[in-house]
């Protein structure tokens, strides 16, 4: 009757706009009531669709050309989202340091909640915007009043984990204009004497009495005679303040420090953009640690450029919380809270043991969180390791399919149908309110980031960079869910390739090493001007190590190192991480390791197998046993060598580039038994090292 009611209130006027419409009002009329009935329904269903059907997003660029040349320099090439070649320094007016950007979300917070804690088995406590400026003026006029200096020359070691009192101390450096230096347990001793040395640290802010009782090793045997204060924020006994005596530093408590800088206030001495922030020394695979210098304006043109990629498609948002898990002494999660603070939200920490990092994510739900790849590749792993019946798998395919489809039109969801009878539990793993994922530091297998894209139902970014350049230097373009490449320069860098004739690598054919210049690349290596000059040429230009190649719509893929290459004795070139990449994805290899020597003619690996895959892997094949017995079985090692070989063969590596012959070991490669680096790239030189025997009974295997 509504439908017919409103034909008949449309008067002459309808058929004389409309003459089909006389045809519809017939159509109306010889309706029954159940009819009638049925069709409101449908048009009320129909509107609701209309209403609710989900939206793609909008790319801020045609996603066919997603960066523009830049006249005048071969093969480079620079963000279409800017105007001309200048480059991006900052977004807001009031944010041209890491100090502005912190205040500027205090501002926008209307001192909300900013850094959250938690203890076991109990909800996250917050300290709001307002209590973090002024414990850390507080922190700040205390290391005045004990005789450091408002000066970017002014050096402040951070020796924690992550937590609250780490932001704090950092945010009393740069309230007075200090530079931050980052200290982390797997440098090793030798590394941290060399780091104190170099920086002339006098004072050392650090979480636990056993990093104390570490360091006052070091002044007690004579390595480090600069250190004169260590600042604890945890308690510890007598015997340690009594040892500190004897050797000349006075350890004195967080508390204490806050406590004398709150009697002893001193108005703040803001950074200047040129000013020295952090000296973030880098881990490295190899030789002493380096000390990149980032200045204030190095991490706000970072900053800013994210945020300028993103302000179309994602905004953050007073109420957004990211998961502070990854090292705070690297750049990459810095940059990530930093972007946080700008906007005034908030940032969680982690209880400091990565085992109850899911409780933590649980409880806190994350809409922000930033990992690497690694931590991806076990969430794939995990969720197919779930699937146990031919049945199931080819439903959780076709629902991936499904969503991957609505992903290759732009839309992002997790309200679909398959996620709630699919996808729901696993978004529920991970807090269930996440609105963007970004991963970087290492490669991700484009068939891990399309299935999660799809199963996660959220954005997720893949970025390329490294410390020397802040964090990042391209970012993949919002709308662009496609994989196997790392996105578009972000708009505070230039990136080029040049070449690597060695390699057969040549700019003219949009291949070579990447090389970024702009107002995100550091000032070089503290008192290093040899390795500075290795990494910055005469123009400005900072030379990776790494090889991209350009694609046809402007984004950049990353296709080999230069970095770790060797030559066989046949006078072959190998780059080994390339080869590790496409053997990784073997579904019985968790992490593995290439070797080759330039008196062999050919290559051997490190294999460790998948623990969680190898028995059903194994038994698949008829094989039975416990994980290390399968380890040191002939045909299971015969059998993943076999995978390994014929996955090389489809990604297309050389017969040279193939490995003869594997050992399987049943310990991952991890940071705590020194094969990785925090940022979870291998430290070859220690693999090589720790299995020195293996690779020498390889070769004397294959040599007979």
């Amino acid at each position: 009757m509504q439908i017919q009611e409103f034909l008949k209130n449309l008067g002459p006027q309808a058929n004389l706009r409309f003459p089909e419409f006389e045809d519809i009002r017939k159509y109306i009329h010889s309706l029954s009531t159940s009819s009638l009935i049925g069709l409101g329904a449908l048009a009320t269903v129909t509107a609701y669709w209309l209403a609710t059907r989900p939206r793609p997003i909008r790319a801020p660029c045609s996603l066919e050309q997603q960066s523009v040349p830049v006249e005048g320099i071969p093969s480079c090439r620079r963000s279409v989202l800017l105007p001309d070649d200048t480059l991006l320094s900052f977004y807001y007016e009031d944010t041209k340091t890491a100090y502005e950007m912190f205040q500027r979300g205090r501002r926008i917070s209307g001192d909300g909640p900013c850094l959250g804690y938690r203890k076991p088995n109990e909800p996250y406590q917050w300290i709001s915007y307002k209590e973090v400026i002024e414990q850390a003026e507080f922190i700040g006029s205390g290391l005045l009043k004990r005789g450091c200096q408002a000066s970017p020359d002014q050096f402040i070691g951070v020796f924690a984990q992550n937590r609250p009192e780490w932001v704090i101390a950092e945010m009393a450096c740069y309230t007075y204009s200090m530079a931050v230096v980052p200290l982390y347990d797997t440098l090793g001793q030798e590394a941290i004497v060399h780091i104190l040395n170099i920086a002339e640290i006098s004072t050392v802010i650090c979480d636990k009495p056993e990093k104390a009782a570490a360091l006052l090793q070091n002044v007690e045997l004579s390595l480090t005679p600069g250190l004169h204060s260590i600042i604890l924020m945890n308690p510890c006994d007598v015997s340690l303040l009594e040892r500190g005596r004897k050797c000349n530093v006075e350890i004195l408590l967080f508390s204490d420090l806050m406590e004398l800088g709150r009697q002893n206030h001193r108005d703040p001495v803001p950074p200047k953009p040129d000013d020295l922030a952090v000296v973030c020394f880098t881990s490295g695979t190899t030789g002493k640690p380096k000390g990149a210098m980032i200045t204030h304006g190095n991490i706000a043109s970072n900053t800013s450029s994210v945020i300028k990629i993103l302000e179309g498609s994602f905004v953050i948002r007073q109420e957004d919380v990211s998961i502070s898990y990854l090292p705070l002494a690297h750049m990459f999660e810095r940059m990530i809270q930093v972007s946080m603070f700008c906007h005034g939200a908030r940032v969680g920490f982690y209880q400091g043991d990565i085992q109850l990092l899911m409780d933590d994510i649980k409880t806190l739900q994350p809409t922000f969180f930033p990992v690497v790849p690694r931590l991806l590749n076990r969430i794939y792993d995990k969720i197919l390791g779930s699937v146990s019946s031919p049945l199931k798998r080819s439903l959780l395919q076709y629902a991936v399919r499904r969503k991957q489809s609505e992903l290759s039109s732009g839309i992002v969801r997790n309200n679909s149908l398959w996620d709630k009878i699919l996808f729901n539990r696993i978004q529920a793993s991970l807090g269930s309110n996440l609105r963007f994922i970004l991963t970087a530091s290492a490669p991700i297998s484009p068939t891990v980031l399309s299935f999660l894209r799809a199963v996660l139902g959220c954005l997720i970014f893949e970025g390329y960079g490294q410390t020397e350049c802040t964090a990042g230097c391209t970012f993949s373009m919002p709308g662009d869910w496609t994989a196997g490449h790392v996105g578009a320069p972000l708009p505070c860098a230039m990136v080029k390739v040049v070449d690597i004739e060695e390699m057969n690598y040549f700019a003219a054919n949009s291949e070579g090493e990447i090389c970024i210049k702009g107002p995100s690349v550091f000032k070089g290596y503290l008192k290093d001007p040899e390795r500075t000059a290795e990494a910055l040429d005469s123009d400005g230009w900072l030379h990776t190590g790494d090889v991209g190649k350009w694609l046809p719509n402007g984004v950049l893929k990353i296709i080999d190192r230069k970095k770790h290459i060797f030559k066989l004795s046949q006078g072959e070139y190998i780059a080994p991480e390339k080869i590790e990449n496409i053997y990784v994805r073997s579904a019985p290899v968790l992490q593995v390791f290439v070797h080759g020597d330039s008196l062999q003619s050919h290559l051997i690996g490190i294999v460790v197998p998948d623990p969680e895959v190898l028995a059903v892997w194994a038994s698949e094949r008829g094989i039975v046993g416990s994980y290390e017995d399968l380890c040191k079985h002939p045909e299971v090692k015969k059998a993943i060598l076999d995978d390994m070989t014929k996955l090389g063969k489809e990604g297309g590596l050389k017969s040279f580039e193939q490995v003869k012959d594997i050992y399987l070991h049943p310990e991952a490669f991890t940071v705590s038994n020194g094969l990785l680096t925090p940022t979870m790239k291998a430290r070859r030189v220690d693999i090589r090292k720790r299995f020195q025997e293996k690779i020498s009974q390889l070769y004397e295997k294959n040599a007979s």
